[in-house]
């Protein structure tokens, strides 16, 4: 770590768990030891920080390195503690919360040690020591606050996905046809919309829609879609032909069916209400956030409060990071080098080793700049020409690893983002 003087340094290292914290420190030189154990709550926090105050001041070190695993949310009130702790303010303590692969392949590295909490603790310190952390940097509570919200959000969002693939069976045991049929004879835009829904749902079977009066069928779905289909009985012709290519379920099977699919679009609904809900909680929280930041990011065309939201509090600091590079590396939006020799790989794959809730929103937010700015646009479109399969996945990567560099430079200069050569914003 930059800025210390090693010699006269004590590194920490605590093995966090649920319910007790195994604690061991050590000078640059590993004779100026001590270890303990201590529960994890405030009075076994209390008690791990004067014990290093009192060592620290025994020993006349003069600043301290604090390592632990990021396990979570186990480590985070001990982090929060150890930083503010004000016994510890004379020593300018350096908390550092370290990635768990990272920390375990650095553990192995110590033949025979076995598995103790003791040890754990003394490979934390030592890889300290050695001046090994390239780690996250310990995030204030506003940065907390705004990540537990934008979490939150993903969640919610897989939900919703899950929600719809599970019911893809369920509707292709329903209405086959609807579940199968390409677009151009697709009746609805949307299989989870609201006319969708109440087709699925108020309809026991295809029968029933295959048997209905075109005139009907055509109010229904009219009356259903509030007006917005342009040519509604030309979607009532659609919904028919589909009820009469689609298979016939036994009758035993058409109430049990229809209830479950009922039930998914209750769940998509009751989702959808509290993404809305989070979604406005991040606008409240973002409104006390780092002002610079947050409009530095919000400036690029496609990036509202939300992706920024997403990606910010898992930023941090970008003090913390060197180059664009190291916050693709730390977002796990990098391609590893894959050569020996004179061998080189020509398909590398995405690492995928880094922080995945920051790498979520980095597609997120790439595949809505995309929208927004023609040279991203026309960027996408290459790589999604130049891709075999998978071809929004594998455009929409290196997509995000342009819009990285992007934040990257603006953070770091605190620059809001002007058009290059008076392009046109739509």
């Amino acid at each position: 770590m930059k800025n210390i003087d090693v010699l006269n340094t004590l590194f920490v290292g605590i093995d966090v768990g649920s319910q007790t914290n195994a604690v061991y420190a050590t000078d640059f030189y590993c004779v100026k030891t001590f270890k303990c154990s201590v529960d994890n709550n405030q009075p076994g926090t209390v008690l791990v920080t004067d014990k290093i105050a009192a060592f620290m001041k025994d020993k006349q070190f003069n600043s301290l390195v604090i390592a632990m695993e990021s396990t979570s949310v186990c480590s985070t009130h001990i982090a929060n503690f150890l930083s503010t702790a004000e016994i510890l303010m004379p020593f300018k303590p350096k908390v550092r919360r370290l990635n768990p692969k990272t920390a375990s392949a650095y553990k192995k590295t110590f033949i025979g040690e076995g598995k103790l909490d003791s040890a754990d603790a003394f490979a934390l310190a030592d890889f300290a020591r050695v001046g090994k952390i390239r780690s996250e940097p310990r995030r204030g509570s506003h940065y907390l606050a705004l990540q537990r919200l934008a979490r939150r959000r993903l969640r919610l969002v897989e939900a919703v996905a899950r929600e719809k693939n599970y019911m893809l069976s369920n509707i292709y045991l329903k209405f086959s046809e609807l579940a199968v049929i390409d677009d151009g004879r697709q009746p609805f835009s949307n299989k989870y919309g609201a006319t969708a829904s109440a087709v699925l749902t108020e309809f026991l079977s295809t029968e029933d829609i295959a048997s209905m009066p075109l005139s009907d069928l055509t109010d229904y779905v009219h009356q259903k879609g509030h007006g917005r289909f342009t040519n509604p009985e030309a979607t009532a012709q659609l919904l028919q032909q589909a009820a009469r290519n689609s298979y016939r379920l036994d009758k035993c099977l058409y109430e049990p069916i229809t209830l479950a699919l009922a039930s998914s679009f209750n769940c998509l609904k009751a989702y959808e209400k509290e993404v809305k809900v989070v979604d406005n909680a991040i606008l409240q929280t973002i409104k006390g956030f780092n002002t610079h930041e947050y409009q530095c990011s919000a400036s690029i065309p496609g990036i509202g409060p939300v992706y920024a939201a997403g990606v910010l509090p898992e930023i941090g600091t970008i003090k913390a990071f060197k180059s664009h590079n190291s916050l693709a590396k730390y977002a796990g939006a990098a391609w590893p080098p894959n050569e020996s020799g004179k061998f080189q790989a020509g398909d590398k794959h995405l690492s995928k080793q880094g922080n995945a809730y920051l790498r979520y929103y980095l597609l997120e937010a790439a595949n809505s700049v995309k929208n927004h700015l023609p040279d991203y646009k026309d960027f996408y479109s290459k790589k999604y020409a130049e891709a075999s399969t998978h071809k929004h996945k594998r455009a929409l990567a290196p997509a995000s690893r342009k819009l990285i560099r992007l934040i990257f430079g603006l953070l770091d200069k605190n620059q809001l983002y002007t058009p290059v050569g008076g392009e046109n914003l739509t």
